[in-house]
């Protein structure tokens, strides 16, 4: 649209007699002009062959006319001119200097508007303003009243979160999250779930890194329904329906027990529980399942060894390997009494609580358990190698395999328990190659192996930066 002044849009339009006297002028002159051409048209000698050659000359002008406009509407602008008016999502003229390029930033955002026509498109409005373009988003509706919308947002890299912020809550957004977002956020949500239920479908260990990768960063704890030494546990009689409470939901575990998941800096609304419960569902509905590829390793004497998943039904085999155990491995692996080793068992042992390899000989015996545990938003591994079978590279081979688990489930660091004394222990950790940290707790040695320094095939999205160190459960 061509720009008009203000100031001249409104002023007085003046009365000129001179222009009605020319106006008028030009009129007759045109008469006349007519006049003449109609007499010598019609009273000439050819007249009439005039008359057509007049027509065909305006019509093939006008077919010339119509095929150079046609030509020319869909050529490029000269000079590969940008186009005048802005395209969708960039930022105005006056925040992007001609030929330039700003970089963006990619944000997750979530807030709370109210549930009345023309909220959303104040919302966008105030986000278009400040240059930000909406990728995606997600609208959950609140029981109450008033709706939690959800946003992948592409920003101006030198726009700060608190702009932004003020932005929405200039527009009527309250109870506003921000948070920055990466690659993964990309993908739409039906593809994620989707991709979340085949993971879960394939192996049963995967429910709470499910739970996690759909609600963000939270932490989940899997409570089994009775305590090790037989009695019930507090807090695992969740109903089937499951239980909301703001930050924390209570969801039934197919396996016994519940699945707490907690999130306290974000509430979680009615449809991200809605979601949470379908998975839990599949899970119930597949029963216990854990993939049962293996593979043969030769140990550098000759000998061959399985390694393979272990579940429940390794239980037996674990309590003999326990059998032929020395008391200090039992006690360097457990941290506490040894008559308790086989209580651990079938906690160790269940999908829920992490992921377990085994390693067996040629004759089926059970000889190595390696642990990955989930620990709340942290992870443990752990190893228990038979006496006769240490020092034959076999529990390097499995903290391998098991450091190659967490990281393509997305953790950023594990953690090992272990003492000074346990030398195996600590040169398996030392030969992974990654960054390490030592700390004396409680008269114990916790070796952390930082992740972020290995190759990542698949890492999943809203992971927790490493976890700062807390008291762990050295029974594991």
């Amino acid at each position: 649209m061509t720009e008009r002044n203000p100031a001249s849009a409104h002023r007085p339009h003046r009365h000129h007699w001179r222009r009605d006297v020319v106006e008028l002028a030009a009129l007759f002159c045109a008469v006349a002009v007519a006049d003449g051409i109609a007499n010598l048209v019609v009273h000439g000698p050819r007249g009439p062959i005039l008359l057509v050659a007049s027509a065909v000359a305006l019509l093939v002008t006008a077919a010339f006319h119509t095929w150079w406009a046609r030509r020319h509407s869909h050529a490029p602008p000269p000079g590969n001119a940008a186009p005048s008016g802005p395209a969708r999502g960039t930022a105005p003229a006056a925040s992007s200097p001609a030929g330039t390029r700003t970089s963006a930033a990619l944000w997750r955002m979530r807030t709370t508007v109210r549930d009345e026509p023309g909220s959303l498109a104040s919302l966008c409005t105030a986000l278009a303003r400040n240059g930000v373009d909406i990728l995606t988003l997600q609208t959950h509706p609140l029981p109450e009243g008033g709706t939690v919308d959800e946003f992948l947002l592409r920003a101006p890299q030198e726009l700060p979160s608190a702009e932004l912020t003020r932005a929405v809550a200039q527009a009527g957004g309250h109870s506003t999250w921000i948070e920055r977002a990466d690659a993964h956020d990309l993908v739409d949500t039906p593809t994620r779930v989707l991709g979340l239920a085949t993971r879960t479908a394939l192996d049963a260990a995967e429910l709470p890194l499910a739970l996690r990768q759909l609600l963000g960063r939270c932490t989940i704890h899997s409570i089994p329904a009775t305590t090790l030494s037989g009695r019930p546990n507090a807090g695992a009689d969740a109903p089937v329906e499951g239980v909301l409470e703001t930050t924390v939901m209570r969801l039934r575990d197919p396996s016994g027990g519940a699945i707490t998941v907690e999130r306290p800096y974000l509430p979680f609304t009615p449809t991200e529980f809605a979601r949470a419960r379908a998975l839990v569902e599949l899970d119930a509905r597949l029963g216990p399942r854990v993939p049962r590829s293996q593979d043969v390793l030769t140990l550098p004497e000759g000998n061959e060894i399985t390694v393979r998943r272990a579940d429940g039904s390794d239980q037996a085999a674990a309590r003999a390997m326990h059998d032929r155990c020395s008391e200090r491995t039992l006690g360097l692996r457990y941290h506490g009494p040894v008559s308790d080793a086989d209580r651990y068992l079938g906690h160790l042992l269940s999908p829920r609580f992490g992921r377990t390899l085994a390693a067996t000989t040629a004759s089926g015996k059970l000889v190595a358990l390696g642990h990955l545990l989930w620990d709340g938003d942290e992870t443990e591994v752990a190893l228990l190698i038979e006496d006769d079978w240490q020092r034959r590279g076999i529990g390097s081979e499995l903290l391998r395999r098991l450091i190659a688990m967490a990281v393509e489930a997305g953790c950023d660091s594990v953690y090992a328990v272990t003492q000074a004394s346990n030398t195996g222990m600590v040169a398996a950790m030392r030969g992974l190659g990654l960054p390490l940290d030592y700390q004396i707790e409680e008269g114990t040695l916790v070796i952390t192996a930082r992740l972020d320094a290995t190759p990542v095939s698949s890492r999943l999205p809203y992971e927790l930066p490493q976890a700062q160190q807390r008291p762990r459960n050295h029974r594991h």
